[in-house]
This record gives C-alpha cells, sequence and structure tokens, in this order.
C-alpha cells in the first residue's frame, strides 16, 4: 500500500527555514565546512561547553535570555547568556577545588533544576567527563552506574541523597557528595570566582557518557567526545530549525542523550533560549505552557504525543498556539495516526527523528520543507550514510528489510563503551555502524522502521534492559527466575511484562485471583522501588518454566512469541520447553 504524503510544496512557513532544499544541501554539505559555525581555540582544540555557552555570553548574546525555567511548584527562574557563564564558572571553580580534574568522571543526580544544567556545563569547562542520571534511579541502578564510571564527584539534593547512603561504602572512589539544597552548599558555591578559564580541549576528549540498557549484561557507558558538538549545532540548526528569535521546548530530561544534545549542548550552541519546565507530565498543563511562553519549536516524544491525543481534538483549540510552527518527536517509532492527528487539531505535523545515544545526534529525520511519507522515519542527515544492510554488513536492495546502519566517521558518533571495548567493536561491520534496529529503505530513499532487533525495550520513550528488570525480580524472596519482554502498548509504545516462576513454598500462596493479583502488585511495586519508577513491570504472569537455550539463556523471543500469539520458530538450541 502506497504511504500518505504530507506535501509542503505550497507551504506558507512563517520562518524561512534553514535547511530550503535538502537534496541540493546534502549533495555539497561536508562536515570540514560546518564546523566551521564553532568557535575553536589555537592549536585545533574545542571545548563543547564553551560553544554552548561562553562564546554567546562573550559576544552580542551575552543579555539574550538563554534559560527560563519553571519549576514544578511553579516557581520561575531567568537566566542570560552570561548569567549561565557566570555560574557555570562558579560550579567549575568549586569542582576544581574539590580536587576534579580532566579525565575525571563527575555525576549528577538531580531533577531539571537549573544547577543540573550549570554542573553539567561547569564539568565539560573543567575538562572532566559528565555523567546524568535520571531522578527515578533506586539503588541498584545508582551502583551500577557510579561504581562502573569510578565517579568521582557526585551533584545530588537532599531527597535524592536518602539513595546514595546505602550504597556508599560500596563506591570507593566516589570523594565527594554535593548537596546542592544545603545552606552549606549555597554558601560554598557564593564563595567561588565567576571567572573561570574553561579547559581547551581536545575534539577527542570524554565530555559526557549516559548509561544504556542492553540485553544482557550490566548498563553499558556510552562515552561521547567534545567533537559531537559539530553535530549537534548542525543537526539543532536544520532539523530543528532553530533561528535567533525563537523560544524553544524539549521536554526530554539530560538523563536521556535527547536533553544533552538538544536542551544544553546543540541548542544552546545556535543562541536559543530554552524553556525548562520541572514539572510531570500532564496534557492541559502542557499546552498552556506552549501558550504562555509563546513557544515556537516543540520537541516531544511519542508517549506524551499519544497521551495527549486520548484527551480529544478538543485540548489543543482551547489554546493560542498561533507562534508554534516546527513540532517533532524523538524516541521511539511516531505512529500514522500521532501526525494525522496533529494536522488536523494543530495544523501542522509531527516530525519524526531517528536516532540514538550512540550516535550522539539525529541521524535519519523529516525536515521542515521536505515532504513527510507518514509513517516514515525521513532521510538520513547531512554529511551522514544511511544503508539497510544484511547480518554481514552488506547493502540490501530497496523495499527489503535488514539493519538499519550508517557509515562511521560523522562527528558525535560514540567515542567508546567504558571500558568494553570487545562491545564497542561489536557495534561495527564491514565498515558500518549497526544500529539495532531493523527496517528498510523505499525507492524513494526514505527510511522505514520495523522493530529492535534485539530484545531492549522501548517505554514511554526509555529504554529499558530486560536483564535489570529480571534481576530486580530475582532479589524477591518469591522468585526463583523470571524474564522479561516488551508488550506492545498504544499509550507507552510497549510496556514492561515479567514471566516468573515462584519458589515452592510461595506457590500456595497464589492459588486464588485475589491471592495471586497481590503477589504481581508486589513484585511490581518492588521492582520499581529498587529499580527505577520506569522501569517496573506492569503485567506479571507466573508460569512453571521459563524457555532457555542448553547453555541457560532465556529465550525472550519465544515468550513474546507466545504472548503476541506468533509462530516461536527454531527451537532446535532449546532445553526440553
Amino acid at each position: 500500500m502506497a504511504a500518505q504524503v504530507y506535501s509542503k510544496k505550497d507551504k506558507k512557513f512563517p520562518v524561512l527555514p534553514n535547511l530550503a532544499d535538502y537534496e541540493k544541501l546534502h549533495a555539497e554539505f561536508n562536515w570540514s565546512e560546518a564546523s566551521k559555525e564553532l568557535d575553536w581555540f589555537e592549536d585545533g582544540k574545542l571545548n563543547a561547553a564553551y560553544n554552548a555557552i561562553d562564546r554567546h555570553a562573550k559576544g552580542d548574546r551575552k543579555d539574550k535570555l538563554a534559560l527560563i525555567w519553571e519549576g514544578a511548584k511553579g516557581e520561575k527562574k531567568q537566566y542570560t547568556f552570561l548569567d549561565l557563564f557566570k555560574l557555570s564558572n562558579k560550579f567549575a571553580n568549586l569542582i576544581k577545588n574539590k580536587g576534579a580534574q580532566k579525565g575525571d568522571r563527575i555525576f549528577i543526580f538531580l531533577p531539571r533544576i537549573p544547577y543540573l544544567y550549570t554542573a553539567f556545563l561547569a564539568i565539560l569547562k573543567n575538562g572532566s567527563v559528565a555523567g546524568l542520571l535520571f531522578s527515578a534511579f533506586q539503588e541498584q541502578a545508582l551502583l551500577d552506574r557510579l561504581s562502573d564510571s569510578g565517579a568521582k564527584i557526585l551533584f545530588t539534593n537532599s531527597e535524592l541523597a536518602k539513595r546514595v547512603e546505602g550504597i556508599r561504602s560500596k563506591l570507593p572512589e566516589l570523594k565527594e557528595i554535593l548537596i546542592v539544597d544545603t545552606p552549606e552548599f549555597e554558601n560554598e558555591l557564593a564563595a567561588q570566582p565567576d571567572s573561570f578559564e574553561t579547559v581547551k580541549t581536545d575534539p577527542s576528549d570524554f565530555a559526557f557518557m549516559l548509561y544504556t540498557s542492553g540485553t544482557t549484561g550490566k548498563p553499558k557507558g556510552v562515552v561521547h567526545h567534545h567533537y559531537a558538538i559539530v553535530a549537534q549545532h548542525a543537526t539543532a540548526k536544520y532539523v530543528l530549525d532553530i533561528h535567533d528569535t525563537d523560544i524553544y521546548w524539549c521536554t526530554a530530561d539530560p538523563g536521556w542523550v535527547t536533553g544533552i544534545a538538544y536542551t544544553i549542548l546543540g541548542s544552546w550552541s545556535c543562541g536559543v533560549t530554552s524553556f525548562i519546565d520541572e514539572g510531570r507530565f500532564d496534557p492541559s498543563r502542557w499546552f498552556q505552557k506552549l501558550q504562555d511562553y509563546k513557544i515556537n519549536i516543540w520537541y516531544t516524544a511519542p508517549t506524551a504525543i499519544r497521551m495527549i491525543m486520548a484527551e480529544g481534538e478538543d485540548l489543543p483549540k482551547k489554546y493560542d498556539l498561533s507562534h508554534l510552527r516546527h513540532i517533532l518527536s524523538v524516541g521511539e517509532p511516531l505512529n500514522p495516526e500521532a501526525i494525522h492527528w496533529s494536522i488536523k487539531t494543530m495544523g501542522m505535523p509531527f516530525h519524526d527523528t531517528w536516532w540514538q545515544t550512540e550516535t550522539g545526534c539525529i541521524s535519519i529525520a523529516n525536515y521542515p520543507t521536505m515532504d513527510i511519507k507518514i509513517g516514515s522515519m525521513g532521510k538520513p542527515f547531512l554529511g551522514m550514510e544511511a544503508a539497510i544492510v544484511d547480518d554481514a554488513g552488506k547493502p540490501v536492495a530497496n523495499d527489503t528489510e535488514g539493519n538499519i546502519a550508517l557509515r562511521p566517521g560523522w562527528p558525535s558518533m560514540m567515542k567508546t563503551i567504558w571500558q568494553r571495548q570487545e562491545k564497542y567493536d561489536s557495534y561495527f561491520i564491514n565498515n558500518w555502524y549497526l544500529s539495532g534496529d531493523r527496517g528498510y529503505r523505499d525507492s524513494d530513499g526514505y527510511f522505514w522502521f520495523i522493530g529492535r532487533s534485539d530484545d531492549v525495550i522501548k517505554t514511554s520513550g526509555e529504554r529499558v534492559g530486560p536483564f535489570e528488570v529480571e534481576s530486580a525480580l530475582v532479589e524477591h524472596p518469591a522468585v526463583v527466575e523470571a524474564g522479561v519482554i516488551g508488550k506492545p502498548d498504544q499509550a507507552r509504545g510497549e510496556v514492561i511484562k515479567a514471566f516468573v516462576v515462584l519458589e515452592k513454598e510461595y506457590l500456595d500462596k497464589v492459588k486464588t485471583t485475589e491471592e495471586a493479583q497481590k503477589l504481581k502488585d508486589e513484585l511490581s511495586q518492588y521492582v520499581k522501588k529498587h529499580l527505577a519508577g520506569h522501569a517496573y513491570p506492569r503485567e506479571v504472569e507466573f508460569i512453571d518454566k521459563l524457555p532457555k537455550t542448553r547453555s541457560g539463556k532465556i529465550m525472550r523471543r519465544i515468550l513474546k512469541a507466545k504472548e503476541m500469539g506468533q509462530p516461536v520458530g527454531d527451537t532446535s538450541t532449546l532445553e526440553e520447553y
């Protein structure tokens, strides 16, 4: 069936897009020229934080608003580029006085408050490596990441610090925990000078790291270098279409790569005014913010879009959205219904974008002036070569399913997987980066997403590794073993479902439906408490045994196939099941 097309041919743009002709610029673009839009130090040195904030604070944008912030309780603060420059300098002096050196890992475990952003900038200015942690993380998730990274300093607040207390003794390399909402911290910060000489880092020096879940083992630390800002700046300019007069809202938390690349680095490098909201998601509240702050560009997630759609078509019509000119989504595939809905209710389509923690920037996208094939990922970003390849890394014909792959060499490609060279190497075959996603390319060059080639679960835009959830479940005294899958869900993309084998003594306790449901709820809450607020199973099923290979590997694909009523495929490597 032919895809429906949203044509841009006769579209009247309120502001002429930066990318007027995709095909022309894609043919002409090169990263060397693009890198000239950044400010470089002598001898080819480059610092990402300097480009995001310092260069604007030292130029014509010094008095321009950089950050408009609203807190969870309605508090409001505003910061110019000069304000952020001075405050991040204070943070940089503080950590330097605490002994932070170039290359040291310094982590941030905070909600979306202004200090999160200034701490991140300061870490990069000091030449250290910033690590971000979701405020939903519980003890085990924190221990895994802080231990593996060898974090030296942690920024947090009084409430979140309680989760660190129980694991502190297991983190010998963690020398300082800075609690930012105490008078002691405020006094110490106030005493710091507001000038700091930003470290002239090499483009290849590590800048920040994020842990992303895999299908086996512990989360892996994806490390990015300062050079990544070249691609983040270019994509913010051409995909997000940032102009100097824009007010921009990216709803992503910086614990997720989108919140770093497109709230801190790429977007501020383009000099945009960013709105940041600490509050929880609420459809009506969000539309109120779009109206009140006169947002021009809105970058959000399909899960939020689907939950907004559930409120009905009248919701957007209650608000003045006349200033909103460009809307985009990220995190998981955007279903066609969402695009039809936004055209009908808001007069414009959501533009889907595809990329990953490992790619560091938007890699395949729908662009402001390019026709949208509704449901498609779009086309590769400028300077990036994408293809569909087989498992040997050989390109396949159009309209043939295969691995979505990128040619290595773009500026924001991950620099390494922290202390796991073999894992890093496994991403590449025949000079292609394999994304782990499956898809196909049509004859017009548009890419189409089919699904994950591994078992990682995407729930509400967050990646959750089944191994982490299974490990948390097994720690409960009732559980012998568990297998976890992602189950399609209209609102969240996927929900987590756990298949649990119970200890014998508990089998007698779940003979009635009521008793069984009570234990299922207890297990869900147990994972929510011990792992993360978004990583718990919303469905639990008790089973007698799990499908496993003879080597003991849980075959999650079989669990998923049976759940979905699909063929289980080859079972020759299984134990008797």
